[in-house]
């Protein structure tokens, strides 16, 4: 109803928003590891995000505002105003990259979901100077800038803020302060390299889930009330290729759904959507075919050339600079990367044509469902995996 009388489109987002915010509310005093639980708050919320996103497409971007505020979360830690949103020290930032292997984070889930990487955001109360504190697959933990953080692709960020009335938060409402604070110091300490098996007992490595998720943990908060699972065989037999070893983890997207958070706002457009949701496509019909059994094979006399590039990059990596193979990774996962992106960047070229095509036969850019439609038929037709 709302797509045929866009002049709605505003209400229904706050609409949303407030389901949101209730179902969230409600669910604390759920068990979020119980599966009829965790598929409501999927459908309630993984859901009405995607109505709204359909929407948002089928509007012309130009009318929509890319920043959507969802609850103002009272908090007592420093704060800056960023592009119109008050962030405060300790905010989770949940975004999503423009690489392939971003989309395939975000979809390569038990409950796929529209998001690949985590930061924390730290605000030094003595200049209320921030810094953002995440762990990239390159090159580890890094302490960067808000500029660096903003440069660096992303399609899309979403504002995570511990909820006031927690008990934690009620006794001391600078705990997510010193959150940050911890684990700006410790970033700051020395070299953190990046957990390519994605052990969440293991803080030695992280992975970028577990920069947010180990640092509140020290302070009594146990993020992720409900644990990722990549249970199907296809999708664990290619992440293994990439270095993951363990399969119940945390899992960016899935942070949307933890009771302890609000959502303070977050930042879309519709260029950078549309995008999202092709890329998204893609890797899902990828899936569709790891789940048949196929493999990211590469040339074996490609791996040779890799293994001197490992090398290479082993020993910059001791002066500190960054190889073309990254610390912690293998040259055949280095391969494989390199398989995923080609295959991807394949089928997108192909499914341009295809989606102006039916634009001009429709009068409408193709919904998601299409666009997995269109992948998949592209991969089937050319062979591709």
């Amino acid at each position: 109803m709302v797509g045929s009388s866009p002049v709605h489109l505003a209400e229904f987002i706050d609409l949303f928003s407030r389901v949101r915010n209730a179902v969230k509310k409600q669910s604390v005093e759920w068990n979020m590891n119980d599966i009829t639980a965790r598929q409501t708050i999927y459908k309630l919320v993984y859901g009405g995000r995607a109505a709204v996103e359909e929407l948002i497409l089928q509007t012309d971007p130009r009318k929509i505002s890319p920043l959507i505020f969802g609850k103002e979360e009272p908090s007592n830690s420093p704060s800056i105003n960023l592009k119109g949103v008050n962030l405060r020290s300790g905010d989770i930032l949940v975004s999503r990259g423009g690489a392939p292997t971003s989309a395939l984070i975000a979809r390569g889930n038990d409950y796929p979901g529209n998001f690949s990487h985590v930061a924390l955001i730290y605000i030094d109360e003595k200049n209320n100077h921030p810094y953002i504190i995440e762990s990239h697959i390159e090159k580890g933990v890094t302490v960067s800038s808000v500029d660096e953080y903003l440069n660096d692709k992303k399609l899309r960020i979403m504002v995570l803020r511990l909820r006031a009335d927690l008990d934690c938060t009620a006794k001391d409402r600078m705990i997510p302060h010193k959150v940050a604070e911890y684990s700006f110091y410790r970033a700051s300490a020395g070299h953190i390299p990046y957990d390519f098996t994605m052990n969440i007992h293991d803080t030695s490595k992280l992975f970028c889930s577990e920069v947010a998720s180990s640092a509140y943990k020290k302070f009594g908060v146990n993020l992720w009330m409900g644990l990722s699972h990549i249970s199907s065989p296809g999708v664990a037999r290619w992440l293994s290729g990439f270095g993951v070893k363990y399969f119940t983890t945390q899992e960016p997207s899935d942070l949307e759904y933890d009771p302890q958070l609000s959502v303070a706002a977050e930042w879309r457009d519709g260029a950078t959507l549309f995008k999202d949701h092709m890329d998204n496509a893609v890797i899902e019909a990828m899936l569709e075919k790891a789940e048949e059994g196929k493999g990211l094979e590469y040339d074996w006399y490609l791996l040779p050339p890799a293994r001197i590039l490992k090398f290479y990059s082993s020993v910059i990596n001791l002066f500190g600079k960054i190889g073309p193979v990254p610390e912690g990774m293998s040259p055949e996962s280095a391969l494989r990367s390199k398989k995923l992106t080609a295959l991807h960047d394949k089928v997108i070229s192909v499914m341009d044509l295809k989606v102006k095509e039916f634009e001009n036969n429709k009068g409408y850019k193709p919904p998601y469902w299409q666009l997995v439609n269109l992948a998949r038929n592209i991969i089937n037709e050319r062979n591709l995996l």
